[in-house]
């Protein structure tokens, strides 16, 4: 064969490689095609999750059915917040995807929805652990608005608009206030503490306070104290874990409402943190019979009392067993002392008359004048 043909042949084999190789990548690269609007997820009965699974690696958040509702698995199967169970599942029912971009498993690293690159991750698993469903939300659209989703179960990736917002965490699916009780039915707060106990009371119609016994020669200084009697209108917390045995809790702060519950709070510190554990309880006996003869208003008392009872001995049960660590800022008041609520009283001064008897002299004698002699 002459060098001619030669040539020819490695020329066409060039030409050939380099063909293949671009369409190679045209075959791989996505292919965006309109649709209309649908959802993603089609359908999801909700009867059929025995766990969600949220996030990925170590963020990721697990939510175990236990009963009628969902246990937080990292933190010790708390129970979770059901009304953020319910917006989950509302915000991935809600996705619609667009556009089919494209099916083949290679682009999803490029479109960052594979599980490890995903922006967020959501599986839903049937009690047997095996995957009833689940979406996968990539990066944004280079150009323009949107982002990449997936099926968990599916390979084909779609254009989605508006991709709601998803909560990460663990502590995200847990209610973190402890309680939320109005000012003006506190009746009275009671704080034990090595520092010194004192017990501060609504005073008038409430909107005052006052310490009981104030020592001799101190004054009560209400401003300060007025960030622990609200103590219990927003007392939240940051994380929770089981009760250790290792806990000093050397304080307790005791809340009494108007209505006889009483809230207990045990405060210790450890690591430089501050923890609590809470109970409650209805001081006042239970009502336990109803006369024929009981006008409406002695009915609504009963009925008034029972419920709170009975609200009692659910927070006692919800929250027994349990420690909660509680935020530097709502800490303070927790642990202000006697000596914080009180200054020293100011007597006042004593006015110093001139002696009657003192004889006049200097400047302040009248001239030509001379003492009388007293006989």
């Amino acid at each position: 064969m002459s060098n001619k043909k030669l040539v020819i042949l490695g020329v066409v084999a060039i030409f050939m490689v380099i063909w293949a190789v671009v369409q190679s990548r045209i075959s791989n690269r996505p292919v965006i095609t309109s649709g209309e609007p649908t959802y993603l997820v089609q359908g999801l009965d909700t009867a059929d999750i025995g766990s969600i699974v949220i996030g990925k690696g170590e963020d990721e958040v697990t939510l175990k059915r236990q009963g009628a509702g969902f246990v937080v698995v990292n933190k010790e199967n708390y129970p979770a917040k059901i009304s953020q169970i319910n917006d989950l599942i509302s915000k991935c029912l809600e996705i619609q995807r667009s556009q089919f971009v494209t099916d083949k498993a290679g682009n999803q690293e490029d479109l960052e929805v594979t599980e490890e690159k995903a922006r967020t991750v959501v599986k839903f698993l049937r009690p047997d652990s095996t995957l009833l469903t689940g979406i996968i939300i990539g990066k944004n659209r280079d150009l323009g608005q949107g982002s990449y989703v997936r099926l968990a179960s599916d390979d084909k990736v779609y254009m989605a608009q508006d991709v709601p917002w998803f909560s990460s965490g663990a502590m995200s699916f847990i209610e973190q206030k402890l309680t939320s009780i109005k000012r003006d039915d506190i009746a009275s707060v009671t704080v034990s503490s090595p520092d010194g106990n004192y017990v501060l009371k609504a005073k008038g119609n409430g909107a005052e306070i006052e310490m009981e016994d104030v020592p001799a020669g101190k004054k009560f200084k209400s401003t300060e104290a007025q960030g622990v009697f609200n103590i219990l209108t927003n007392l939240s917390f940051s994380d929770v874990k089981r009760e250790p045995n290792d806990f000093a809790f050397d304080r307790q702060y005791v809340g009494r409402l108007k209505d006889s519950t009483e809230y207990t709070v045990n405060i210790a510190t450890k690591d430089d943190k501050t923890f609590v554990s809470c109970s409650a309880r209805f001081t006042e006996e239970r009502p336990t019979s109803i006369r024929k003869d009981e006008s409406e208003e002695e009915l609504k008392v009963k009925e008034a009392k029972l419920l709170a009872d009975d609200n009692a001995k659910e927070f006692a049960a919800k929250h027994k067993g349990w420690i909660y660590e509680v935020p530097d800022y709502k800490a303070k008041d927790l642990k202000v002392k006697l000596s914080d609520l009180l200054e020293d009283r100011k007597e006042p001064e004593e006015d110093n008359p001139a002696d009657p008897n003192e004889v006049m002299s200097g400047e302040s004698a009248i001239p030509g004048m001379l003492p009388s002699i007293q006989e």
